[in-house]
């Protein structure tokens, strides 16, 4: 069970992944060997998963966002699992989740332009197994993002 340090930790590190244990303990008021500790039990226990680096997308020209709607013909435990395993392949997808709503997934795929997307939803998301049919939504400005 977390307890406060716990919550402390996890939440300045989602800021700051790159941050010194000697930042981190400083800001939490904990020495330094009990704030290392916490950390390591955080990751050996999987609520840490692993650090990344958030990318600048206007510099490496993949900022062309489009959420996709994914409506399954067959909605079966088999039909979903074979999904979910193809999705993992497509590079693009870089977010999706099921979704209990009148549609069943949600995707969120980075692109450099609409012709390449065009490309992606035509060439491989649509030759998902069990897709029926997908409605997209171009995103006009991203906002707040941490992908």
């Amino acid at each position: 069970m977390l307890d406060n340090y716990d919550h402390k930790i996890l939440k300045l590190l989602q800021s700051d992944g790159r941050m010194t244990i000697t930042e981190l303990s400083n800001q939490i008021g904990l020495s330094k060997t009990p704030c290392l500790n916490r950390v390591r039990k955080l990751e050996t226990k999987g609520y840490i998963r692993g650090y990344r680096a958030l990318i600048n997308h206007d510099l490496v020209n993949d900022n062309h966002i489009a959420f996709v709607q994914i409506k399954m013909d067959n909605t079966k435990t088999q039909a979903l699992n074979a999904f979910n395993a193809a999705i993992m392949e497509i590079p693009e997808v870089v977010q999706c989740h099921m979704i209990a709503s009148h549609f069943d997934y949600l995707l969120k795929v980075r692109t450099n332009n609409m012709e390449s997307y065009r490309k992606v939803l035509g060439e491989k998301i649509s030759a998902l197994p069990h897709v029926q049919s997908s409605s997209t939504f171009v995103v006009m400005e991203e906002v707040k993002s941490y992908t």
